[in-house]
């Protein structure tokens, strides 16, 4: 008789009918693994899987991309576009030509009665990077506003913002191989199990093979803190004091790399003099973590042979985002940690294509890192395009989060977003649909007509959904990867490569200008503009790019300054040399004082509210929310609460209760768990109706990014349970 495993069943893969599988790359996060849809006879998508020899994901796809091909029939999709003429009107189905013709209208309307910048666009980390340089084209060739930028600002502004004050230029340095080669991983507000499950495999497959220490800095006991060597449970938002902490007792205890430090950074004098302030008794008092802690963290990064820092939003969404990136850059220079094996300064990218948008949509600067300040830029631009020079501003207008306030005091009149969704995305809800109710014009661009904003739009445009179109995306470790065309998109929704190139061709700006109407293309255009820059693509090509299962800028088919003399395989780290992209050639080391500007826990509102993403879903939910396994396994919103609380304030687990801030209240079901202090709580963001509803506002000097991470909240017992029950069911459904 056999008894145990041996008894049980085999695992079996139900039979789905494939017939042919095309190549993609998954459009949720940024980790961008290597992904193949099954086509049944009928041409319909019916399996996900991971591509073996992608050295990205090994064939390992978490829990979204086993699912992904489930989105072609996900529900909620538009597939014609629609109008109406008051906002509270109902939306009439029109033609294309009927709605592009009057956003085309309205654009030239609004600019000519207020001046150009009084039309906004704002774009998104979803689409293709050949989409995103189509629309920076028309946004800053054609349409000429300068308030034009892109929704990564809500997620990796302080990364751009820390890498360009640190090294000169945007671009993280290191790559996914550095976790093989490392003998220290510090990671600052990264729950990498949940947020990138497959990077974590990447780590933990490592680690299987070869010990080494992990740190995790959280303010929460998350999955990652669990696992790690050494968990630093900070006080929310002092991410900084921390890293002059621990750069003081490198440099005190002489375990600095001062020959790297001499060679390769400026400013070393005046950061010196700076964390000499910050010595581990001073800074435990207002960090949390104590002394012998720091002092035991920093001489094991400094003694490592190599060590690697990554993190992600618990860094970035911050008041002090871009200063923790510095910090954290920091650290790294001054033990040598930049540009070698298994040692770097990692931001894990959120969106699928944030590096894309950041590379060469043109939100911030000009294509391929080019800056609107540089004459030269505009001008190299301005030739390549066909467009006076004199017609780019001189310098980058508003950020996203600038831009909605600036609908608030009537300096912008019209509004064009594309795959972005401020009702849910945006902090202080409330603020946000009053914002919206402003606007003389919205067009609203999106795969899904029932996103939250598309009740305040004009006009909606239906988009075509990830790889119901083709084009590039650039992972977290710059590698571009490519998406087939898997399947047609529905009824008449178009792919935003082929929206963008026939509102141009409305505008007579446009018509000295080419706007080609193929992907590949618009990808020779940036190929050739990228080249002898540091992130250049001459050297890729669509199918070499697949062949190899992505390619890493730079990639060059010649030597240049930045791709050395063989790069045509692609680039695994930057910065190799010890040469930054400072016209010094050196990295800068830059003092940080601590300035304590974030909202507290006080006697009315003491807890920190704070949020992070689970597994199961992504942003939003926009897409995840509409698949049934992503739900099944994460429902519903919830908050965990520390049971010694939940006590005092007479809530047990499984109840109703309801969180306030001073913006705004929300009713989640509580979750008592010790993976929280006493004074916190924690909500998942995707659930916006609770979240974005209650989180602050206030934004990181730098970067311009929200600090969604930290605000203070009250929470209050609920007596009528059944009636909260109701009401949450209700809030889901809407």
């Amino acid at each position: 008789m056999l008894f145990g495993r041996n008894n049980k069943n085999p695992i079996k893969i139900a039979d789905k009918g494939v017939v042919e599988w095309k190549y993609a790359t998954c459009g949720y996060c940024s980790t961008g693994c290597s992904i193949e849809v099954g086509l049944d006879r009928k041409g319909q998508a019916v399996a996900s899987r991971g591509v073996a020899d992608a050295d990205v994901n090994r064939g390992k796809l978490c829990i979204k991309g086993i699912f992904e091909h489930e989105l072609f029939k996900s529900a909620g999709r538009g597939t014609q576009p629609l109008m109406r003429k008051q906002r509270w009107d109902t939306f009439e189905p029109v033609s294309w030509d009927v709605a592009l013709d009057h956003t085309a209208a309205e654009i030239k309307r609004i600019q000519a009665a207020y001046g150009r910048d009084a039309f906004s666009i704002v774009s998104t980390g979803q689409i293709m990077t050949e989409e995103f340089y189509t629309l920076g084209k028309l946004a800053r060739g054609v349409i000429g506003t300068n308030q034009y930028d892109g929704n990564t600002t809500l997620c990796m502004a302080s990364a751009v913002s820390g890498y360009k004050r640190s090294f000169g230029s945007d671009g993280p340095p290191g790559c996914y191989d550095d976790f093989e080669h490392t003998d220290c991983l510090l990671a600052f507000g990264s729950n990498l199990p949940e947020q990138h499950p497959v990077i974590f495999w990447r780590l933990r497959d490592t680690l299987e093979k070869r010990k080494f220490p992990i740190i995790v800095v959280d303010p929460r006991v998350t999955m990652f803190a669990q696992m790690a060597d050494i968990h630093l449970p900070i006080q929310p938002g002092t991410d900084v004091v921390l890293l002059n902490a621990l750069a003081h007792v490198i440099i005190a205890e002489g375990l600095a790399d001062q020959d790297y430090i001499d060679r390769h950074t400026e400013g070393q004098e005046a950061f010196r003099e700076l964390v000499a302030q910050y010595d581990p008794q001073t800074a435990s008092r207002i960090c949390g973590i104590d002394e012998d802690t720091i002092r035991n963290v920093a001489r094991t990064y400094a003694r490592a042979g190599a060590a690697m820092t990554i993190w992600t939003m618990g860094i970035n969404q911050s008041t002090h985002g871009s200063d923790g990136v510095v910090g954290i850059n920091n650290l790294n220079l001054i033990t040598g940690n930049v540009g070698k094996p298994g040692g770097t300064s990692l931001s894990i990218t959120g969106q699928c294509n944030a590096m894309g948008t950041r590379e060469w949509s043109s939100c911030s600067g000009l294509p391929g890192y080019r800056a609107l300040e540089n004459e030269q830029d505009r001008a190299d631009i301005a030739r390549f395009w066909g467009v006076d020079p004199d017609f780019f501003p001189e310098k980058r207008g508003l950020f996203m989060t600038d831009i909605l306030p600036a609908i608030e005091t009537g300096q912008i009149k019209g509004l064009w977003l594309i795959a972005t969704n401020p009702m849910t995305s945006m902090p202080n809800t409330p603020r946000i649909r009053k914002t919206l109710e402003k606007l003389e014009f919205l067009v609203v661009q999106d795969a899904y007509r029932d996103v939250e904003t598309n009740e305040y739009a004009h006009v909606y445009l239906p988009a075509a959904l990830w790889a119901e179109k083709e084009g590039c995306m650039t992972n977290t470790e710059r590698r571009v990867n490519l998406i087939r065309n898997v399947s047609q998109p529905p009824g008449e929704a178009r792919a935003d490569l082929w929206i963008f190139n026939q509102l141009a061709r409305r505008f007579e700006q446009a018509e000295a200008m080419e706007f080609p109407d193929e992907a590949e293309q618009v990808f020779d255009e940036i190929r050739e503009l990228s080249r002898g820059r540091m992130l250049d693509y001459s050297g890729m090509s669509y199918d070499k790019i697949e062949q190899n299962r992505g390619l890493q800028w730079p990639c060059s088919d010649s030597p240049s300054e930045w791709a050395g003399d063989d790069s045509s395989e692609g680039t695994q780290r930057l910065y190799t040399d010890g040469r930054f992209a400072f016209p010094t050639g050196k990295a800068k080391l830059i003092p940080l004082p601590f300035v304590d500007n974030n909202e507290k826990p006080d006697e009315d509102y003491p807890f920190w509210f704070n949020s992070g993403r689970v597994v199961e879903h992504f942003h939003t939910r926009t897409r995840t929310g509409k698949v049934g396994n992503q739900n099944k396994f994460s429902p519903t919103p919830y908050m965990e609460m520390n049971p010694d609380a939940a006590v005092r304030l007479g809530i047990r687990h499984g109840e109703y209760a309801r969180v306030v801030s001073r913006r705004g209240d929300a009713v989640v079901m509580v979750q008592t768990t010790q993976r929280v202090p006493p004074d916190m709580v924690f909500v998942p963001f995707h659930f916006h109706d609770c979240v974005n509803r209650i989180t602050l506002g206030l934004l990181d000097p730098h970067s311009r990014q929200p600090a969604f991470k930290q605000c203070a909240a009250r929470i209050e017992p609920i007596a009528d349970q059944q009636a909260a029950a109701v009401r949450n069911k209700a809030a889901r459904a809407y």
